[in-house]
């Protein structure tokens, strides 16, 4: 056993050993605050990564965005919608329209990659598109326009081919990543607002780039004011459907313009041609063809018209129905070019023998 030296204690005396419960107690306290100190530390410990962790996920969440990602180019944008889709929806129902619907921004889609065009977006029945110059943006909306004509729609649901409509205008905009926003974006969709059925709606600095050939195309409708712009913008109609009396030389122009639509309604014969150009259908005593029925509205219809050809033009409530070559379809609040020969039915589906049938045929 070591011998205690007084000399390691104070006043040379050698403290008395504790009692053998107060070296427990002392024993136990140690033990306690050890604990507790390692309690403390994983307390720390966990709450520091929790702090990282959530700090992380902010940051990924309010992560200044890259610049690098994000750049402006000078582009065609192009919107196209389907004009009338409402009306389309409530007499197609639910599911024949949405269908049609994809149908259509499907083939619109396929017209936009064939022009090297690129979709950005779909939206409900409108798409939106991007191209590297005006040229191509106002080739692929002539495109558009004829592939939508194309559709053979009447075999699949009874109906004619939907009608659209385009904004396009070229301008500075800004890219980042899969979007595209900006002074174009915002132009181009303010001209689609503008557009009617048919058209194709562009800007003034728009033609100006053109090809002469496209320039041709162009007539200054209006002009109007953009949110967020200054001054006014000259608004331009593209006319892409061929005016047949400018294709055709002299020899044929007056075989065109002898073009002649007849109507036989009963006992009532009535021809439409450039002398008449324009025939009114309905209930009320005013049309040149009074059809009788509750669910035939006032002004019905009219059959125009139009430089060699002619277009029936719905105005009513409940639709006209077609019947064409063996195929029925129907026009409602629409305009719908008429060839050959056919049936026409207010409001009501009909057959040659029908007695509402309104027969016509168009003779050159």
């Amino acid at each position: 056993m070591v011998a205690r030296n007084p000399a390691f204690f104070p006043n040379g005396q050698i403290p008395k050993p504790p009692e053998k419960a107060g070296f427990l107690s002392i024993i136990n306290n140690l033990n306690k605050k050890g604990n507790h100190m390692a309690s403390v530390q994983t307390t720390y410990l966990s709450r520091t990564q929790e702090f990282l962790a959530s700090s992380w996920e902010n940051y990924k969440v309010n992560k200044p965005p890259n610049k690098g990602n994000i750049r402006t180019a000078f582009m065609a944008i192009l919107f196209a919608d389907i004009a009338e889709s409402s009306q389309m929806y409530q007499r197609m129902g639910e599911k024949n329209a949405q269908n049609l619907v994809a149908a259509c921004l499907f083939l619109l889609s396929k017209v936009t990659v064939q022009y090297h065009g690129k979709v950005i977006k779909t939206i409900g029945d409108q798409v939106m598109c991007t191209f590297p110059t005006a040229n191509e943006a106002v080739k692929a909306a002539k495109a558009m326009h004829q592939a939508v004509d194309q559709m053979p729609v009447m075999d699949k649901a009874g109906l004619f081919p939907p009608n659209i409509r385009i904004g396009v205008h070229i301008g500075p905009a800004i890219i980042k990543g899969k979007e595209v926003f900006g002074d174009a974006v915002k132009v181009a969709s303010r001209l689609l607002g503008l557009a009617k059925q048919r058209q194709i709606i562009t800007t003034e600095q728009t033609v100006n780039l053109l090809k002469p050939e496209y320039q041709a195309m162009s007539k200054c409708i209006d002009r109007t004011t953009i949110k967020g712009r200054t001054g006014e913008l000259n608004i331009h109609e593209l006319i892409w459907e061929p005016d047949v009396t400018r294709e055709l030389d002299n020899s044929h122009l007056s075989l065109v313009l002898k073009a002649q639509l007849r109507l036989r309604f009963c006992d009532h014969i009535i021809h439409v041609d450039q002398n008449r150009p324009s025939v009114t259908m309905g209930r009320q005593p005013h049309n040149d063809l009074i059809v009788e029925g509750t669910r035939v509205s006032r002004s019905h219809a009219v059959i125009e018209y139009r430089r060699g050809r002619f277009v029936l033009i719905d105005r009513s409530t409940n639709g006209t129905y077609l019947l064409i070559n063996g195929k029925q379809g129907i026009a409602k609040r629409v305009e719908t070019p008429l060839y050959g020969e056919g049936i026409i039915g207010l409001s009501q589906k009909v057959t040659p023998d029908s007695p509402q049938a309104i027969h016509f045929a168009i003779k050159l």
